[in-house]
């Protein structure tokens, strides 16, 4: 009779022991899972485009870690990197060295992406940070937006080259939303608010479910040979 009891009270102890191991293992699972979640949540996506209209290329920091690989030229871009949420501070050397030339604090915002602009000449130098939504999709249209990043120009309108005005009076520093336009190759002309045609980019091609942004960038009246003139820039998110 006494075997028995052992017997019974030795199986009820291990259903114990395989309840409770069954028990942490869920605790575990969970607390790993809040984690993952926590370490996917908190992240923005961004990207960065030197638009200083000069000769000047420079290196990004992100919270004093170095986010390029190679020096960033006029019109150089940094594609979409994964970035912790939150409070950061950017800043900008001239390339190879340590110097700030511009330091700001940014905020980024968890779960979306983002694209921060370097703006005006050397000794003036600005940013811009802009969000990017990206969420719409389409078949047969792509989408696109105007900033206007030229120091020295008047409000400007984006429009197609003999056609229609796509977006309309955007002053220095100004972003338009995305709107649509049909897949295709277009040029494009930046006009001031009489109507005259400042600049012109040719052989656009835009493709379907793709985002563009259209910026303006350079000077109407540079300075010397080491300033760009001003132009206009087609970028894709990616």
């Amino acid at each position: 009779m006494k075997q028995i009891y052992l017997t019974h009270r030795f199986k009820k102890l291990t259903q114990l022991k395989i309840y409770f191991s069954f028990i942490l293992i869920c605790l575990a699972t969970l607390v790993s899972c809040k984690k993952d979640t926590a370490d996917t949540t908190n992240v923005t996506a961004l990207s960065i485009v030197n638009a200083s209209p000069t000769l000047s290329t420079y290196d990004v920091y992100l919270s004093d870690v170095k986010i390029n690989s190679a020096a960033l030229p006029f019109g150089g871009t940094i594609k979409y990197g994964q970035y912790a949420s939150g409070s950061q501070t950017i800043k900008f050397t001239t390339a190879g060295r340590s110097e700030s030339l511009l330091t700001k604090s940014i905020s980024l915002t968890p779960n979306v992406y983002q694209s921060y602009y370097l703006i005006d000449r050397p000794g003036s130098l600005d940013g811009l940070l802009v969000t990017d939504d990206l969420s719409a999709t389409s078949t047969d249209k792509a989408f696109i937006r105007f900033i206007n990043l030229s120091p020295d120009a008047p409000a400007l309108d984006l429009s197609i080259t003999n056609g229609n005005s796509l977006i309309t009076n955007k002053a220095y520093k100004t972003a338009s939303a995305f709107t649509t336009i049909t897949a295709g190759t277009y040029s494009f002309d930046l006009k001031d608010g009489g109507g005259t045609v400042k600049t012109t980019l040719t052989g656009n091609v835009l493709t379907a479910g793709k985002y563009y942004t259209i910026i303006s960038s350079g000077l109407v009246t540079p300075a010397s040979s080491s300033e760009h003139a001003l132009g206009i820039q087609v970028i894709l998110h990616q």
